[in-house]
Parts: C-alpha cells; sequence; structure tokens
C-alpha cells in the first residue's frame, strides 16, 4: 500500500505544473488570488482552481482566507519557499548554459560578510581565476539577515563570513575555517593609539562605530555595555560599511570593532591601530554557508576548495592587539 508521502511525489511527477507553483509564489507575494490571477494573466476562478487543484495533490490546506485577502499556511509558506527555490534553480540552469554558450567556465553567486570581505573571499577568487579564468562571478555583500533567505531560495550559493549561530542554521550546511578574534581599533591620530594596557574605562569618553543590530556582533556588544553600569557612548554610529568606517576613524576620534584579520591590512599599512584592550566578546568561527554540496556547479564547488584553500593562509596571520 502506497504511502502518503508516495503518492504525494507520484502525483506532483505527474500533475505539477511549473504554472501552478508561479500561481502559488505570486499569491504568496501578493495576498491576494485575484491580484496574482491577474499578474499571471489568467481569470481568477481559473486561480482558486488551481490553488485547489495543489490543496488536494499535496493534501493540505495552503491559504487560509481573512478579512484582507488571503494569508499562507504553514504549509503554504513551506511549498512557496520550495517554489522559489525550483525558479531559481531553473533560472541558474539558464544562466549556466548561457555562460557556457559565451565560453565562460560556470557561474557562482557568493555571499560576503565582512569577516570575509577583505582577504579570505578575494584570496579564494584569484585561486579560482587560476583554474577557471572565464568563471562568471557575482558577489552580494550584506549580514546574515539578509544573505541567508537568499541562500535558502537558491539566489545565493554560498555565503562566507561569520556562521550564523541559531537562526539560519536549518536545511544549509555550514564548514568551519577558523576561528576569530575581534579587535577594538582607532585611527592612528587617536589618543590611545599608542596607549598601553587600555581599561574600558579610558574607552568610555569616546564615540563607537557598531555593526548592525541584527548582527550577533552587536547583540554581544550591547550585552556587555549593559554590564558596565549601562554604558551609552556618548555618539553610537551604526555602519556595515568597512571603506566608510575607515574613513571616520581616521578623521575622529572613534572606536571601531572589527574582525582581526580584517583590520590587518590597514593595520601594518599604519592607516588604523589596534587598541590594547582584549575584546571580552566577539570570538567566533569564520566559514561558508550553502544548501549542501549536490546543490553546488561545479564553478561554486571550485570556489568552495579555494575558500578551503585561502583560509589555511589567513588563519595563521591575525594580528595581535
Amino acid at each position: 500500500m502506497a504511502t502518503r508521502h508516495t503518492r504525494i511525489v507520484e502525483r506532483a511527477l505527474t500533475r505539477l505544473k511549473l504554472r501552478q507553483l508561479r500561481l502559488l509564489v505570486a499569491v504568496g507575494q501578493h495576498g491576494s488570488i485575484q491580484n496574482a490571477a491577474h499578474d499571471l494573466n489568467i481569470s481568477q476562478p481559473a486561480a482558486t482552481k488551481m490553488i485547489q487543484d495543489l490543496e488536494v495533490d499535496f493534501e493540505v490546506k495552503l491559504f487560509d482566507r481573512t478579512n484582507r485577502g488571503v494569508v499562507p499556511t504553514v504549509f503554504g509558506e513551506s511549498l512557496i519557499r520550495h517554489g522559489k527555490l525550483i525558479f531559481a534553480q531553473v533560472s541558474n540552469a539558464a544562466q549556466e548554459l548561457d555562460d557556457l554558450n559565451e565560453g565562460n567556465s560556470g557561474r557562482v553567486v557568493v555571499g560576503t560578510l565582512l569577516a570575509a570581505s577583505p582577504s579570505l573571499l578575494p584570496m579564494a577568487i584569484e585561486l579560482l581565476l587560476e583554474d577557471r579564468p572565464k568563471v562568471a562571478i557575482k558577489i552580494v555583500e550584506g549580514t546574515n539577515e539578509v544573505l541567508m533567505p537568499g541562500l535558502l531560495s537558491g539566489e545565493i550559493d554560498m555565503v562566507v563570513g561569520r556562521l550564523p549561530s541559531h537562526r539560519h542554521r536549518e536545511n544549509i550546511t555550514q564548514e568551519k575555517f577558523f576561528d576569530e578574534r575581534v579587535l577594538a581599533v582607532v585611527g592612528t591620530q587617536h589618543p590611545l593609539a599608542q596607549r598601553s594596557n587600555v581599561s574600558f574605562e579610558q574607552l568610555k569618553p569616546f564615540g563607537w562605530l557598531l555593526p548592525p543590530v541584527e548582527t550577533t556582533l552587536r547583540r554581544q556588544t550591547d550585552q556587555f555595555f549593559v554590564r558596565q553600569d549601562q554604558y551609552t557612548p556618548r555618539t553610537a554610529i551604526e555602519s556595515v560599511s568597512y571603506l566608510a568606517n575607515r574613513s571616520l576613524l581616521r578623521s575622529h576620534d572613534f572606536v571601531g570593532l572589527m574582525p582581526a584579520h580584517v583590520a590587518a591590512l590597514d593595520i601594518d599599512s599604519g592607516l588604523l591601530a589596534p587598541v590594547d584592550w582584549v575584546v571580552p566578546f566577539g570570538a567566533g568561527p569564520v566559514g561558508v554557508s550553502y544548501r549542501g554540496k549536490q546543490s553546488l556547479s561545479p564553478a561554486g564547488s571550485a570556489l568552495l576548495k579555494s575558500l578551503h584553500a585561502a583560509s589555511g593562509d589567513i588563519e595563521c596571520s591575525q594580528p595581535r592587539a
């Protein structure tokens, strides 16, 4: 006797149409069957019938009706997510075929966080280009909150940088490259730039450049500030832009928090200076997140290999405060 899972898979393989999935995703986006039907140029009765057929085939209720339209159930949200992934894979396949037709050796879309931007990812790309000089590479910068949904939906092949601690671990594979410390850094003109054995009391009078509120490092920073008698910086600038942060540190007496190897090049070149204060939080794993090796194209697998090679050189080069 066929199991429920077997029945559903058989129906999906024999009856499911991409047009149904397009409608499903559109209804989720619009919150309205009527608007989704108009968007796809089909009649509302036909759209309603298509949704009903999906519910029969998958044996679940996909949407709840409300006064303001329709809202996906947990089953609807799950199927919408898988539908987006299917369309992303189709788009990726078409793009890869187009790249191959133009003589490129594949395509890879990589998300990067601050911890990977200055050295790890550029070094890995350099290694990749030695092996695949015509590979097409797209780099998307952001925080985990921005990049991980793109990874899960298939728009991004992998995300490189600080590994997410909790919320994004489901349905992804993580590989750790190394653990990294966080440094407090300042401009070379800062009063504490050459001071030894700096205490947090000495840091309090200055303004701070802080990571975005949705990041793990910011949460750890805020928790530390609370433990320091509810300390509030007199000036607090929230920024994920390394170039802006470096410029502000060099023109103002601010204190910034950066992963050690991110600041290494500017410290070595004399543009920034490490504060002689051991940051009591922020250490964490740097690595790569992806949806499993079966999801990677040949170009993606080659970049993963290059990341492993590049990380070995970086692990031993982190500066000490």
